[in-house]
């Protein structure tokens, strides 16, 4: 990961009319190459944060760097070509008659050579497993493979940063891995990821630094299983860890530590057993 910041937050407020301020100077920075989920209860301002980084809303006060580059004077359509947003619904994305035609989209947008756009598409479409169903209206497909198209046309583009809203919600288990599995196989390519959710189990299990805000204020900024671990920091903010994190820390008198996922606990339990001369399960 490189440590120079691809996102830089100095001092920022902002306020949809005049005296109702929904964020109180935020500062933060994120690295190329992170894997970050913003986290907060309903109302605590992650949705006005993403807006600001797109560049969809300008600070009341303070500036947004993406890239170097200030919000406040760029257009939509320039900040579109750094990031990469996949809306909650995926089919608030989706217009095209095909999925070819969805990811040939954006790239026609960017102006490029006709023989680069169709050696992006072709790599796009091996990269996401797409060529079975390249001619089939996308909303026929499920809401899975909708979102998978989403994320595929933003990837075509080769945006520095992919933003992810609630990518998670009303999908079941199998989509929901797949979904967060491929912004695991994109942020290791290098892509930077911002993760904007509720789901406290893919957090722990995907991101590795977590932006806690409350009531428009960054409560903190830190690797994941420190704030995920921290039940009372979470509770004022009125978020619950997921299950295997309460179960580490009501098991911590016996040497074990919170952990982040399934697997993790399976193996500190483990090693728990074989100090103590027992045999794994």
């Amino acid at each position: 990961m490189n440590d120079a910041p691809v996102i830089t937050i100095e001092n920022v407020n902002f306020a949809y009319q005049p005296g109702v301020t929904v964020l109180h100077d935020i500062n933060l920075s994120i690295a190329a190459g992170e894997f970050t989920a913003i986290i907060g209860n309903n109302g605590s301002g992650k949705t006005t944060l993403m807006k600001l980084i797109l560049g969809l809303l300008k600070p009341t006060e303070g500036q947004v760097l993406v890239g170097g580059v200030d919000t406040r004077r760029a257009k939509v359509s320039e900040m579109a070509r750094r990031i990469g947003f996949i809306f909650q619904d995926p089919n608030e994305q989706l217009f095209a008659n095909s999925v070819e035609e969805e990811v040939l989209f954006g790239l026609r947008n960017l102006e490029l050579a006709e023989e680069e756009v169709q050696q992006r598409l072709e790599e796009t479409i091996a990269l996401f497993g797409l060529d079975p169903i390249r001619e089939v209206f996308p909303r026929f497909l499920a809401r899975g493979d909708k979102q998978k198209v989403c994320i595929a046309a933003i990837v075509a583009m080769h945006p520095q940063i992919i933003l992810l809203d609630e990518p998670t919600t009303g999908q079941d288990h199998r989509d929901s891995r797949q979904i967060m599995g491929l912004a695991q196989t994109l942020n290791e390519q290098g892509i930077t990821v911002l993760l904007v959710t509720h789901d406290m189990p893919n957090v722990a299990r995907y991101a590795r630094r977590v932006v806690l805000l409350n009531d428009g204020r960054l409560m903190k900024t830190a690797p994941t299983p420190e704030i995920i671990a921290d039940a009372e920091l979470m509770a004022s903010c009125s978020l619950v860890p997921p299950q295997i994190t309460r179960l580490g820390l009501a098991l911590a008198d016996q040497g074990l530590r919170p952990a982040m996922s399934v697997p993790e606990m399976v193996d500190q339990v483990k090693v728990w057993l074989n100090g103590r001369g027992g045999t794994p399960c």
